[in-house]
């Protein structure tokens, strides 16, 4: 009698991932993110200005400063984001911040761009703000839907606001950095009206003037360090 030989097929069920699956996910993002090898979809609204006046050394030091605030917080928003999605079940929810964040890696990538231009760098304490905003969404997305997004809402009024003084602040001159902190503000009222439709709830005036003074810490340091 021949002898048979016995096969193994695959298994017919995929597996399953979870929660430890999903942290790890994270924390190669946030590898990505930190390491400066995240890729914009979009191209930067810079790109087709002719040749500008060139800036004065002040000038340059004072916008490179504020760029690299905003890529600060463009650091946070993408822990703070994925941070709500994480422990978020509500799938419209949880969809509209990834959305929210995936734009925010355009922005990330066209501040470092003005920075590199601008002969500067990054935040060296970068590491830092994206593990405190990280653990800061994760603890908002626990918190209920209403709380997420009126978490995202409020957060989204704070940078506009933040925005608008950029604009303000910077060198007549610098048309560049002036036209991506333009692009960066008008996203950013966008992302914050679509969660006050998507049923933003407003957060308690303690929690408000709270991220208020997180972010007035973190954009004074960052301006420097």
């Amino acid at each position: 009698m021949p002898h048979q030989t016995s096969t193994q097929t695959p298994s017919a069920f995929p597996r399953r991932t979870g929660r430890l699956d999903a942290l790890l996910a994270e924390a190669g993002r946030a590898l990505q993110v930190l390491g400066g090898s995240a890729h914009a979809a979009r191209p930067n609204p810079a790109r087709r200005l002719a040749a500008q006046p060139a800036l004065t050394p002040a000038q340059q030091r004072h916008s490179a400063g504020l760029m690299r605030v905003n890529h600060v917080g463009e650091v946070c928003a993408q822990a703070l984001y994925r941070g709500q999605a994480l422990f978020c079940d509500d799938a419209a929810t949880h969809q509209m911040l990834h959305r929210a964040a995936a734009e925010e890696v355009d922005h990330l990538v066209w501040c470092r761009e003005r920075l590199a231009e601008l002969q500067s760098r990054p935040s060296l304490l970068n590491p830092l703000w994206y593990a405190g905003s990280f653990a800061l969404g994760v603890a908002a997305g626990r918190a209920g839907v209403g709380a997420n997004l009126g978490f995202m809402a409020e957060t989204e009024a704070q940078v506009e606001q933040h925005l608008e003084s950029h604009l303000k602040a910077l060198a007549p001159a610098d048309e560049r950095s002036r036209r991506i902190v333009e692009q960066m503000r008008a996203d950013e009222i966008e992302h914050r009206r679509s969660a006050e439709r998507q049923g933003a709830r407003r957060l308690p005036l303690p929690v408000r003037l709270g991220m208020r003074a997180m972010a007035k810490v973190m954009t004074t340091t960052a301006y420097r360090i």
